[in-house]
């Protein structure tokens, strides 16, 4: 289903008329994105249910899910980089989406450091579990940031009404 899907992307999907084959890059920004922001959501769930049952294989499923999360999250920063040169004219800006999507990436590359920095694997789990708790405060802030805070980033969230806090013209 995904080589068919790629293939669609490819040769199906017509070329948009403003940015062309760039706007392409969206089909797998998008989806990487939510990839991304899902998974950070699962470590967070798993952490609260290590903390409830006390079991260690809660904290496996959150520290797969964080590294998993990691790499789509990055991957859906590259893309939306590839994407904002030709349409924006500068590889990166200091748009409230993109520095809060940083901050995500970092917060949860932190967590690693963090697990890496504990030997006792109980002690480790918990602290783990409560970082990503209170990690995840960071991905509904990127989510809704351009909502909440005037930017270039192009609207996800409701309509696309340029009088809009945060549209795209």
């Amino acid at each position: 289903m995904f080589i068919i899907a790629v293939g669609m992307v490819f040769f199906y999907a017509p070329t948009e008329a403003v940015m062309g084959n760039v706007q392409k890059v969206f089909y797998f920004h998008v989806a990487a994105a939510w990839v991304g922001m899902l998974g950070f959501m699962a470590a967070g769930v798993a952490g609260i249910a290590y903390l409830r049952k006390n079991d260690r294989k809660w904290d496996i499923v959150s520290m797969a899910a964080v590294e998993l999360s990691l790499v789509f999250f990055f991957i859906a920063i590259v893309l939306g980089s590839i994407w904002a040169r030709p349409a924006w004219n500068t590889w990166w800006t200091w748009d409230p989406r993109l520095t809060t999507a940083t901050v995500v990436e970092l917060v949860y590359a932190a967590y690693l450091l963090l697990r890496q920095g504990i030997d006792e694997p109980d002690k480790r789990a918990r602290f783990g579990a409560v970082y990503t708790i209170v990690g995840f405060i960071s991905v509904p802030l990127t989510f809704l940031s351009i909502r909440l805070l005037r930017t270039i980033h192009p609207v996800v969230v409701g309509d696309n009404n340029p009088e809009a806090e945060g549209a795209s013209a």
